[in-house]
């Protein structure tokens, strides 16, 4: 399989806008469940990347960049290098998806939410596990919704498909030898 960085520019384009959609909830984001897709063919540097700058730049351009987003951009960037991992030998499936989702997003929430607020703000412990619990609830919601019902799609129409690549999608004709 051929790399085409032009799709994986437009999956992180297309994540990225999702998470501007205004009054979307926080934990209802579509990046894992665009990243593992690009994961399993491309590897562990892309797969960071995506994650990692999406979350990055998201903050910065909402003006809510703070040592969250460190802690979070470095997180995700993690699942998407375990993604590329878990991805290697297995099948693009809906089911390999949503396994991948479900301990992604656990282990996300883990070191996210209970870190970040009793860690940098004084927050006490059993607080932000209460906290957590709905959140997390809801991210498991939105990840496996968007695992089971984008990511195999995404595979195989956007990454997998030889016949949609960068030229294609510049509309530009390959040069004749």
């Amino acid at each position: 399989m051929t790399k085409s960085w032009p799709k994986f520019i437009l999956g992180w384009v297309i994540s990225f806008l999702i998470r501007m959609v205004p009054f979307r909830p926080p934990n209802v984001e579509p990046i894992l469940g665009i990243q593992m897709p690009f994961s399993k063919a491309y590897g562990y540097t892309p797969a960071f990347l995506f994650a990692f700058s999406n979350i990055v730049l998201f903050d910065l351009l909402v003006n809510k960049f703070g040592v969250w987003t460190l802690i979070t951009s470095l997180a995700y960037g993690f699942l998407g290098i375990w993604s590329s991992r878990y991805f290697k030998n297995r099948e693009s499936s809906q089911l390999n998806y949503l396994k991948f989702s479900i301990m992604a997003t656990l282990a996300y929430d883990a070191v996210t939410g209970l870190s970040v607020g009793p860690l940098l703000f004084g927050q006490p412990f059993m607080a932000a596990v209460i906290g957590q619990i709905p959140f997390t609830l809801l991210h498991l919601l939105g990840n496996c919704s968007f695992a089971v019902l984008a990511s195999p799609l995404i595979y195989r129409y956007a990454v997998s498909n030889r016949r949609v690549e960068g030229a294609y999608l510049l509309n530009l004709k390959p040069l004749a030898n």
